[in-house]
């Protein structure tokens, strides 16, 4: 590597191996990584006593590792049949009309490579102008979401691809990320299930707000823990690109640490700017995103046309790829959402009494 301060080195350069962000590999369903990841819920182990929680039944020869998912998808990833399509709408910001159909499918937006870094230094600027509240201490992250997943679905020996309903999700990760709660519709009971873990979470408040807010440094934190824990298949950048939005989303970073990571995802290698995407609500928006040529699936982050507020995040089929049931324009993924807060306990929504 030339040591002459004015080279930089591509991300792809960084080999270290010091584990700095606490994160957990396993197998999923393609395209079931954002927040069923449980995006940055690394190394969290479910206390299932409370709640009948039904086993994975989705093994299939599409099943692939993730870098930085918890160990919560695994146990929340029972099949379910039915689904919808995101259809009609317009690029305006009208909701878009979610109708019934065997797989969720959308119209894949333009990507522009050049627009990228334009675009992520206007959306980092809008984060680090946003007025975040300061958690007191023994508070939970509140997040709620509403999330849906598309994935082959196999009887006999014949393989279809179905998806979830569209259905909410609440989770509360204390700040110190060790323990938590998780309510969600058809995968956990009405009352939910408990979130515990020795091992903090990397998406923690605490641990978000101890990262360096240097872009540089902070995207070489994320290429060196990426390494550590990605699957060989998934490309570097690409897993570093995923790490990021990671940290993003099913998390409530301090603003001077989302404006980092924004500034951070623009130095990643083939991040593009897409000029319309739609989140599992149907708002329309702009994304930034990074296609992994491996799975031809495209991960988009979602922000709002005018505020540039997150909306939510999708991963989307944008290229065929032979031995995969997924045609183009199949949303594996897709997730909005719709409160972030800090709360006095968990289970506790925001505005009710503690």
């Amino acid at each position: 590597m030339n040591a002459s301060p004015s080279h930089q080195p591509h991300p792809a350069e960084w080999t270290e191996t010091q584990s700095l962000l606490p994160s957990a590999e396993r197998d999923l369903p393609a395209g079931r990584h954002q927040f069923h990841k449980e995006q940055m819920m690394a190394q969290i182990h479910e206390d299932l006593r409370t709640s009948p929680v039904a086993p994975p039944k989705r093994p299939n020869p599409f099943l692939r590792r993730m870098i930085l998912v918890p160990a919560a998808a695994l146990a929340l990833a029972g099949a379910v049949v039915g689904g919808l399509a995101l259809t009609g709408g317009d690029a305006n910001g009208d909701k878009t009309t979610l109708g019934t159909g065997p797989a969720l499918t959308t119209q894949v937006g333009v990507a522009d490579a050049k627009g990228a870094p334009r675009l992520l230094d206007r959306i980092s600027l809008a984060a680090a102008d946003t007025s975040t509240p300061t958690p007191r201490k023994g508070q939970y992250v509140y997040i709620a979401s509403k999330v849906a997943s598309t994935y082959p679905r196999t009887v006999g020996d014949r393989t279809t691809v179905v998806s979830d309903e569209l259905h909410p999700r609440q989770v509360w990760n204390s700040l110190d990320g060790k323990d938590g709660w998780l309510i969600e519709a058809g995968q956990t009971s009405d009352k939910g299930i408990t979130l515990s873990s020795d091992v903090p979470l990397s998406g923690a408040y605490n641990a978000l707000a101890e990262l360096p807010t240097d872009p540089e440094a902070l995207l070489h934190r994320i290429y060196r823990e990426s390494d550590a824990r990605r699957d060989p298949e998934v490309p570097r950048d690409q897993a570093a690109f995923v790490a990021i939005g990671d940290l993003l989303t099913e998390s409530y970073p301090p603003a001077a640490v989302s404006a980092a990571l924004y500034k951070a995802a623009a130095k990643i290698p083939g991040v593009v700017a897409v000029d319309d995407a739609v989140d599992a609500t149907g708002r329309h928006g702009i994304a930034i995103a990074r296609q992994n040529d491996t799975d031809g699936e495209r991960t988009e982050w979602i922000f709002d046309r005018k505020t540039l507020q997150f909306l939510g995040e999708r991963t989307v089929v944008v290229k065929a790829v032979a031995g995969s049931p997924f045609k183009v324009g199949t949303v594996t993924f897709t997730s909005a959402i719709t409160q972030r807060a800090f709360v006095d306990a968990d289970k506790q929504v925001p505005g009710q009494a503690s």
